[in-house]
């Protein structure tokens, strides 16, 4: 019996970035989603960041794949191959135990998307899965307290999706999801530079910018970055130095429809709750949470304190992790609506 406890395993399959929690040991992985085979005989050649260094620069017998795409499986072959890998890293002495697996997944797929995952946790050798929305596990894993008789509003901006909802008793009252995030961001920045620039960058290029200096709001100083890439019109290789005001004019786009995905969440919520949030305010969450000013802008179009929880990027897994340890909290939260519902 002695490490059974131990096999517990939550998940975040995410769009971008996978990682995943064990009881007593917290977070163990955290890699890119990608996986490159072999074409011919489909054999994993790499997995997670050295599977993405290999993006778009392979040799025609090598495919580098991101199975996962707007929070959901792409590809269930890679996803299952890429689950049942990282977990013999992190679980090689207890290869011959299934352990059992919970997993974050975006409120907004459909039941074949959800069984898509359920099935490839299982081919990957779980022994029993569970599967929780994105924004209830981010709420345990920012340790929000939910069971609570009280409104707690949590905004978690994956790779792929962005979910907003707001928790009572253990229970989401309310929640809206988008399929857009980190990656449309991205697509955002590759877009308005060819566009404005004719250069024409990679998705890497893009990621690098928004880090380095992407921002939702206006700064007092103005940020500057080279990138590299190919020009539109003569195909020839060309740098170009971009400031911070035009990677936030290229993502006013993406991140009015989050605000707007967060507006109509507040207005759908009951107004005994809604005045909870306004006091504790909204929690964000996930890789997009970072996104430089954006809490400040959110809070000042909605007129709600924005928090921006300890560790944003890894509370889908945490919370996932920590499921069965609430097990007991959702139980009694569901006796009670039993009782409330006769």
């Amino acid at each position: 019996m002695l490490g059974l406890k131990a096999l517990d395993i939550g998940i975040d399959l995410g769009t971008c970035n996978t990682l995943i929690y064990i009881h007593g040991k917290g977070i163990v992985i955290n890699e890119p989603s990608v996986v490159a085979v072999e074409k011919a005989t489909k054999k994993v050649m790499a997995v997670g960041a050295d599977a993405k260094h290999m993006l778009w620069k392979t040799p025609g017998n090598i495919i580098a794949i991101r199975p996962m795409r707007d929070g959901v499986i792409a590809d269930l072959e890679s996803t299952e191959k890429m689950i049942r890998y990282f977990i013999s890293r992190v679980l090689p002495r207890y290869r011959f135990i299934k352990p059992r697996m919970v997993i974050g997944i975006p409120s907004c797929i459909t039941e074949v998307e959800r069984r898509a995952v359920e099935e490839s946790a299982y081919k990957a050798g779980a022994r029993q899965v569970m599967v929780i929305e994105e924004s209830l596990a981010a709420a345990i894993g920012a340790d929000i307290p939910i069971f609570e008789p009280a409104g707690h509003m949590i905004c978690d901006i994956g790779g792929g999706t962005t979910e907003t909802s707001v928790i009572s008793l253990g229970g989401m009252v309310v929640t809206n999801a988008i399929r857009l995030g980190g990656d449309e961001f991205d697509e955002s920045i590759i877009k308005h530079v060819r566009s404005v620039h004719n250069l024409i960058i990679g998705e890497q290029t893009a990621e690098r910018l928004k880090i380095e200096i992407g921002n939702a709001s206006p700064d007092k100083t103005i940020e500057k970055a080279e990138i590299k890439g190919t020009d539109a019109i003569t195909g020839l290789p060309r740098k170009l130095e971009i400031d911070s005001v035009e990677v936030r004019e290229a993502l006013k786009d993406p991140i009015a429809q989050i605000i707007d995905e967060i507006k109509t969440t507040l207005g759908k919520t009951p107004p005994e709750l809604a005045a909870d949030i306004v006091e504790r305010g909204i929690v964000m969450t996930g890789g997009g949470a970072l996104l430089k000013g954006l809490p400040k802008l959110i809070s000042k179009e909605t007129g709600v304190p924005v928090i921006l929880a300890e560790h944003p990027l890894d509370c889908v897994a945490l919370g996932a992790g920590k499921y069965f340890e609430n097990a007991r909290g959702f139980d009694n939260t569901r006796s009670i609506y039993d009782k409330l519902n006769g």
